[in-house]
């Protein structure tokens, strides 16, 4: 994704690579291995899916990046739920 993303308090608009916008709601951010990621959910969708981003700073601020590693994306799964975890909180399904 390119780095045209803008943020408003809990919101993000996020721009793909065919210019089309997407908003979605940060639930959460959260430190896996020395670097921040967040935890988003669409704004206008009926579907519960949450989407992991990692933030980066840039010389204009945060920028939202897509983990590609499946090995760095499973790190931020287990930081998330052992937060959860810790938090009390299970959104597994039963």
């Amino acid at each position: 994704m390119e780095n045209n993303n803008t943020y408003d308090e809990n919101i993000v608009t996020i721009i793909d690579e065919d210019g089309n916008e997407f908003e979605f709601e940060i639930i959460i951010t959260l430190e896996a291995e020395g670097k921040e990621y967040a935890v988003l959910m669409p704004t206008d969708e009926e579907e519960e899916e949450a989407y992991i981003f990692r933030l980066e700073e840039d010389e204009d601020g945060a920028v939202i990046c897509d983990i590609e590693d499946d090995d760095e994306y499973e790190t931020v799964v287990a930081a998330y739920e052992a937060l959860m975890e810790e938090e009390g909180l299970n959104f597994e399904e039963e």
